[in-house]
């Protein structure tokens, strides 16, 4: 009976060793996945600055990552790189050797007052790869930026600069030139510019106030509101949302899908406002004088400005002259009401 007893106890002793060598070993490989998984991504920063004398022309792009530019210092424009790079799982260049390669040599190239920011020629560097950058440039700075997936903010500029990202918002202000700003998805602010402005989205609001020149505004999803401060004409499209435009001086044309309009200045070109689905608000001088042609589907046309009838008066329909006539100002809803203030 010892016999049997101590070989069924040794077999035990056995299976229960196994059993404890088998769990070190899982928790061990574990672990090691744990470390590889930790490997795969790195981060790091570059940092330059580069000396200029007068006006910079300056082009700074970005397949992943922010961008934000100020204004600076004349002499100098002054680089920050902040990186994140992630391996790839098919092997190849580690993250660690990619943040490496990218620190020691930063994807900045200058030719005088030209600088070239985010150019990377080689392919396994550019993928995995985001770089964000902080930019202190002269106000004297001719700016085109673009970034592939990601926000920016630009401010202080002095000279026409261009904007773009895939998707991210735009946040500009203080520019005394023309500004392009664009986005594939998300929202544009746009403070204090002293030029032309065009700009769109395809999905997101559009705000822009203290525009000094012409605007072009329109976004596939969105509301759009802009103050204007100087003469300019206007142009805002957006396929569902509503339109603010304060302070016009100039043509205006506005059309949206589904949103009310509201608009006020003084009408030195024709007005044509539309909306398929809203009301629409037109504030004008006491003075004014304008053609009036109004039309509405379902809802009431008012106006609180004198005005001879041309034809027949309808509920739904007017057209007529205020003060003797002048611009056009042609405003139709499918479906909402009309004022004219």
């Amino acid at each position: 009976m010892q016999g049997p007893e101590q070989d069924t106890f040794c077999c035990c002793g056995g299976w229960r060793t196994t059993a404890a060598i088998i769990l070190v070993l899982l928790l061990l490989l574990a672990g090691a996945g744990v470390t590889r998984a930790a490997d795969t991504t790195a981060e790091g920063t570059f940092e330059k600055t580069l000396k200029v004398t007068g006006p910079v022309d300056l082009d700074v792009k970005t397949g992943s990552g922010s961008i934000h530019v100020r204004a600076g210092a004349a002499s100098t424009v002054h680089v920050i790189g902040r990186i994140k790079a992630r391996a790839e799982w098919s092997g190849g260049m580690s993250a660690e050797e990619k943040v490496r390669r990218l620190q020691s040599r930063p994807p900045i190239e200058q030719n005088g007052n030209i600088i070239r920011i985010g150019q990377i020629e080689e392919r396994e560097l550019r993928q995995n790869v985001s770089i964000s950058y902080e930019l202190v440039v002269p106000a004297e700075t001719l700016l085109r930026s673009h970034s592939g997936s990601g926000s920016q903010t630009i401010e202080g500029l002095h000279r026409a600069l261009e904007a773009g990202t895939g998707s991210g918002s735009l946040t500009i202000s203080s520019i005394g030139g023309e500004t392009r700003a664009s986005t594939g998805s998300g929202s544009i602010e746009l403070r204090g510019i002293k030029g032309a402005v065009r700009t769109n989205t395809g999905s997101g609001s559009i705000r822009a106030s203290d525009v000094a020149g012409s605007f072009t505004g329109s976004t596939g999803s969105g509301d759009v509101e802009l103050q204007q401060s100087a003469q300019g004409d206007v142009e805002i499209e957006t396929g569902s949302g509503s339109i603010v435009a304060s302070g016009v001086r100039g043509t205006l044309r506005a059309r949206t899908g589904s949103g009310a309009i509201r608009a006020d200045g003084e009408m030195t070109g024709d007005w044509r406002l539309h909306t398929s689905s809203g009301s629409i608000t037109v504030r004008l001088p006491a003075n004014a004088a304008f053609d009036l042609a109004a039309r509405t589907s379902s809802g009431g046309i008012h106006t609180a400005h004198p005005i001879t009838v041309l034809g027949s008066i309808g509920r739904r329909e007017l057209n007529g002259k205020v003060r003797g006539g002048g611009p056009l100002l042609d405003v139709s809803t499918s479906s909402g009401s009309i004022r004219i203030e």
